[in-house]
């Protein structure tokens, strides 16, 4: 392929790229008592989790 094609398809794919949408939580659409959720965990958190599973109870 010629290189202008070459750029013409790469700037398309950029633009279909950023035309992608993230899914969304559609949860709190069927019902209104469910607190709302972080989705992003703070590294401290995740630490902690990781140790309790490792931890025989």
């Amino acid at each position: 392929m010629p290189k202008r094609e070459d750029a013409m398809i790469a700037k398309l794919v950029k633009q279909a790229a950023a035309k992608v949408a993230a899914p969304k939580d559609r949860s709190r659409q069927y019902d209104d008592t469910l607190k709302i959720r972080a989705s992003d965990e703070d590294p401290q958190t995740k630490k902690m989790f990781k140790e309790m599973r490792r931890r025989e109870f």
